[in-house]
C-alpha cells in the first residue's frame, strides 16, 4: 500500500481528532485524495503520505537535510531513549490520543510508538517540511505527520488526551484548547548542564551561549498551570567515534555567533554528553488549572 493510501486509512480511522486550521470546521475523507472541511477547505495528501496544512511556504528553521540526517542517526542510536521512556511511564496504559509538537524528523515519537505498540493514535507535526517528509518514512500509516503552524493547530477542540513538546516552542492556548478534560501536557525543557561538553567546546567561558538559564520557561510553565510538576532527567550519553560529528551538525548550538569549528582532536574528546532536563507536567483538569 502507497504512503499517500496509509496516510489516509489512519486519518478515516482517526477523523474526530483532525480539524480545519482555518475556521476549525470537521473534516471529512476525500478519498485518498486528502481532506476538506465543512466549508469547502481542502488539503491533499503528498506522495510521503504528509499534509502541508500552512497557507504559506513552510519554514526551515536551519533544520536542512544534512543536519535532520545527523539528528536521526545520533537519535536512532538513543540519546534521547532514556527521556522517551520517562515520557512512557507518564502515560497510562490505555490507549491515548497524542500529539507530538516540532516532531521534527519524528525519531521520538518513533520510539515512543515502539515502546507502547499500535493501540496509540499518534500524530506529530513540524513547520519543517523536510522534517515531516522524513518522518514519514517512519513506521508508515502507525503514526500521521503534517506541516502545521503552532498557533493554528490541525486538531479539534477537546479532542487529545496528551500533547508531547521537546525543545520546541509553546502555543499554550492551543495546547489547552485541543486537550481534552483530564488531558496531559508533557514538556521537556534543557537545564544548564545539557550537552555541557559541546558548550564548553563551541564557545569559551564568557559566551552566554555557554551557560543557560530555563527559569523563564519553566516559571512561565507554572504560573500557567500552578499544579504542575516538574521530573529532573539526567544522564550520560556516550557518543561512538562516528556520531561525535553527528552531534554537532544535530544541534542549534553550533549556529550561535562565536560558535568555534572544531578540530579533529577536539571532536575526539568528544567521548561523553550530558543530557540534563526536566520534564514539566501539567493536567487539563488540575485544580490550579
Amino acid at each position: 500500500m502507497k504512503k499517500r493510501e496509509l496516510a489516509a486509512q489512519w486519518v478515516q480511522n482517526h477523523l474526530s481528532m483532525l480539524a480545519c486550521p482555518i475556521c476549525q470546521g470537521p473534516f471529512s475523507l476525500v478519498a485518498t485524495q486528502g481532506l476538506r472541511c465543512s466549508k469547502g477547505h481542502q488539503w491533499d495528501f503528498n506522495r510521503a503520505g504528509s499534509v502541508h496544512f500552512l497557507q504559506t511556504a513552510s519554514a526551515s528553521n536551519g533544520y536542512d537535510q544534512e543536519m535532520l540526517a545527523a539528528r536521526r542517526r545520533v537519535l536512532t542510536a538513543g540519546l534521547f531513549a532514556p527521556m522517551v521512556a520517562q515520557l512512557n511511564a507518564c502515560l497510562p496504559a490505555a490507549p491515548v490520543k497524542l500529539i507530538d509538537v516540532g516532531t521534527g524528523e519524528g525519531t521520538p515519537l518513533a520510539q515512543l510508538q515502539a515502546l507502547r505498540g499500535n493501540a496509540d493514535a499518534l500524530a506529530g507535526f513540524d513547520i519543517s517540511k523536510a522534517g515531516v517528509n522524513l518522518a514519514t518514512q517512519l513506521a508508515p500509516g502507525q503514526m500521521f505527520f503534517c506541516v502545521a503552524d503552532l498557533r493554528k493547530l490541525p486538531f479539534a477542540t477537546a479532542s487529545l488526551d496528551v500533547v508531547m513538546e521537546l525543545f520546541s516552542p509553546a502555543d499554550y492556548d492551543e495546547f489547552d484548547r485541543v486537550l481534552a478534560p483530564g488531558g496531559t501536557l508533557l514538556k521537556i525543557i534543557p537545564t544548564g548542564a545539557y550537552l555541557q561538553e559541546l558548550r564548553a567546546l563551541l564557545y569559551p567561558a564568557t559566551d552566554s551561549h555557554r551557560h543557560y538559564d530555563n527559569h523563564l520557561v519553566k516559571d512561565r510553565f507554572l504560573a500557567r498551570y500552578p499544579a504542575g510538576q516538574v521530573i529532573p532527567i539526567n544522564y550520560q550519553f556516550e557518543l561512538a567515534p562516528a556520531l561525535r560529528a553527528d552531534l554537532v551538525a544535530m544541534s542549534p548550538l553550533h549556529w550561535g555567533q562565536g560558535a568555534r569549528e572544531l578540530t579533529a582532536a577536539e571532536l575526539a574528546s568528544l567521548k561523553t554528553v550530558t543530557v540534563a532536563v526536566e520534564l514539566l507536567i501539567a493536567k487539563k483538569n488540575a485544580k490550579n488549572y
